[in-house]
């Protein structure tokens, strides 16, 4: 039977074909909305289709894999004018061959939550763009100079800079300018020598924007630059996901398509320019009033804004086409702003360590600490930084999407509805928990009038690590990752699945486990992370860290104790684990209205020891042990002071309980 993908849940099954993808969307409990029962009249379900045939780690172009457009949608196109060409209606699309479906926010009862609001931490004022009021001299047929001239002029005269230069685009609006209010503007100039902007009268604030562009979210804040103050932000899922979830698979698709990468480059500058109309719109900012952008992103996500190639990021040595950071005019970018805007886009540390993690340094700032910070930025790829004031190092540790909902059989990325708290009763197994949207219990009263909404939908990454941290405190898994079938008897919620066994969260519709094949795909990924985390305290020589920070939208919504119960990260002080925020998109802030501190990121970058987790001999070794809960040889002492930890296994003891035994 068919495949068929919905992005950007992930969420996938099989289906008959002629099944509509309406249909196939609500069997998954994909988020497509409808309220006329599939008749192609409300217009509500709409998707967007990219056909494709499945690899093993991929997808690959193919011929048409739904029906065409029939009389239903000819009409509804006849009456309505909101269903864009290359749109179709889920209710009225037939499945025939795999299919990669992309549900838009606005097709979605629930919007996706992007969970990455800017902290309100204080920032250092050092203007990159300034505010000029001036008195421009009339021009005079005794006088042969051009307005421009004039301007210079004025500036010079009245606020002693040097002659400014000014961009075509600047200069094609200067005249009616300058005339509106009587020769009296308002110049915005950038680092005192380049006019970006210019209005008639007197302006008293210009506006920028911080932009943390991630591979499942983007995130963007508009800011005063006078103050540093966030006046709105917005977020949304970013559209390249429908390329692929994590980074080499975009990669894979720039390889085996040609002109791939200019699609994944023209789908994200078009969401940055959706965000910044929604957040200017918001705060009811004029847009030609923004000035500057400063914009963070892994490696590949940094190349795609800008337009250049990631293949070779994608083979080793990964080469970076540049490392230092970039300013760019904002119009190419395609960024709505004053005419002369920039994008200031920061440094990159290394090949797979980009500038979110720049920007997180600049953020936390360990490089003016003398006790050692181990710095913790997860997502698909996590990028890992560890050090004081006397060193840095960094890596990257390809995570994968399942810390996100992917790969896990109940998984889904955080929206209203998913589970993101559980708890499981030691003595009887029977869980309890907490959904996004609600801050009641499952066994509290009234849990099930207050999420009827939105229902109990999925479990997504803080539920699934907290769920096999839970299992494994209780017994269900051991350390090595199995799910013990013994507990069956014990408790209906383990279950018979195939030759292993599953943990039933919630029955239902729908219903809601942990299977084994879950537990291998969490495992992998933490282990993932923590073997760079060792490779590093390896590297320095280091047994312990004094405090971890865990960075971004996932990792700032973890719990730091089932984060270091499932070995996520090293053994550490309790106390000394939390969460930093979206700490990328507070060091984009912090550069965007601080001259001094993009200079300072510029040289602290510079010295990083940079350690590629992909050519390091002794990976393979930390990866192996940092697949058992917590971690194989590493007992957790400053963890078990704080809670009791199952015993770990005598060495060379093995369970072997994981598997049905054959009858």
């Amino acid at each position: 039977m068919p495949k068929v993908v919905f992005t950007p849940s992930g969420k996938r099954g099989e289906f008959a074909e002629g099944t509509s993808l309406l249909d196939a969307a609500r069997r998954l409990g994909v988020d497509l909305d409808s309220i006329c029962g599939g008749r192609g009249i409300c217009g509500r379900c709409q998707v967007s289709v990219a056909e494709g045939s499945f690899m093993k780690h991929g997808i690959v172009s193919a011929a048409a894999n739904v029906s065409e457009a029939g009389a239903v949608e000819a009409r509804y196109r006849a009456k309505r004018d909101n269903l864009p060409e290359a749109r179709r209606l889920g209710c009225q699309a037939k499945i025939l061959a795999d299919v990669v479906v992309d549900v838009p926010a606005e097709s979605q009862v629930h919007r996706q939550v992007v969970r990455k609001a800017a902290d309100r931490r204080p920032v250092e004022i050092d203007p990159v763009v300034r505010l000029h009021l001036v008195d421009v001299a009339e021009p005079d047929m005794d006088d042969p100079s051009s307005d421009f001239r004039r301007l210079q002029q004025a500036l010079t005269s009245q606020w002693g800079l040097p002659p400014v230069t000014a961009s075509l685009a600047v200069l094609a609006g200067l005249q009616k300018t300058l005339r509106a209010e009587g020769w009296r503007v308002t110049a915005a100039v950038r680092h005192g020598t380049e006019l970006v902007g210019l209005w008639p009268g007197f302006v008293e604030e210009v506006y920028g924007l911080a932009v943390d562009v991630g591979s499942t979210t983007v995130a963007m804040h508009l800011c005063a630059l006078s103050t540093g103050d966030v006046l709105t932000s917005s977020g949304l899922m970013n559209p390249q996901i429908r390329f692929g979830e994590d980074l080499m698979s975009r990669v894979s698709y720039a390889m085996m398509h040609p002109g791939g990468d200019r699609e994944m480059t023209a789908a994200v500058r078009g969401a940055l320019t959706d965000l910044a109309f929604a957040v200017a719109g918001e705060a009811g900012v004029p847009v030609d009033r923004i000035v500057e952008t400063t914009l963070v992103g892994n490696p590949i996500m940094h190349h795609l804004v800008l337009g250049l190639d990631p293949v070779e990021l994608g083979q080793a040595p990964f080469a970076l086409t540049i490392d230092g950071s970039v300013d760019v005019p904002a119009r190419d970018l395609g960024l709505p702003g004053a005419p002369g805007a920039y994008v200031h886009v920061l440094p990159c540390i290394a090949g797979h360590v980009g500038a979110d993690a720049a920007a997180v340094v600049l953020a936390d700032g360990p490089q003016d600490r003398p006790e050692v910070s181990l710095l913790v930025d997860v997502g698909t790829n996590a990028e890992i930084v560890l050090g004081n004031r006397d060193r840095l190092l960094a890596c990257s540790s390809p995570t994968g999407p399942a810390f996100e909902g992917a790969q896990v059989s109940s998984g889904q990325r955080a929206a209203p509805g998913a589970i993101e708290r559980i708890r499981i009763d030691r003595e009887t197994l029977e869980p309890r928990y907490r959904v996004i949207g609600c801050e009641l219990w499952s066994d509290d009263p009234g849990f099930a009038e207050a999420t009827a909404a939105t229902g109990v939908t999925g479990i997504c990454g803080s539920g699934i690590i907290e769920a096999i941290g839970e299992l494994f405190l209780a017994g269900v898994i051991t350390a090595e990752g199995a799910i013990d079938g013994a507990m069956a008897a014990r408790s209906p919620r383990v279950v018979a699945d195939g030759r292993t066994f599953r943990y039933v969260i919630r029955e239902g519709e729908p219903t809601l486990t942990v299977t084994q094949t879950d537990v291998r795909a969490i495992q992998l990924a933490k282990a993932a992370l923590n073997a760079g985390v060792h490779l590093l305290m390896e590297r320095w020589g280091l047994q312990t860290v004094d405090r971890i920070g865990l960075a971004g939208a996932f990792g700032s919504h973890i719990d730091p104790l089932y984060a270091m119960v499932l070995g996520l990260i090293p053994d550490c002080a309790p106390d000394k684990v939390s969460a930093i925020g979206n700490a990328a998109g507070s060091g984009a802030r912090i550069a965007l209205v601080s001259a001094a501190a993009r200079r300072r990121i510029d040289e602290v970058v510079r010295r990083i020891e940079k350690v590629e987790t992909a050519t390091e001999p002794s990976f393979q070794r930390h990866f192996v042990e940092c697949l058992a809960i917590p971690h194989k040889t590493d007992p957790y002492p400053l963890l078990r002071q704080a809670m009791t930890l199952p015993e770990p296994p005598a060495p060379g003891e093995a369970t072997g309980r994981g598997r049905r035994r054959r009858g």
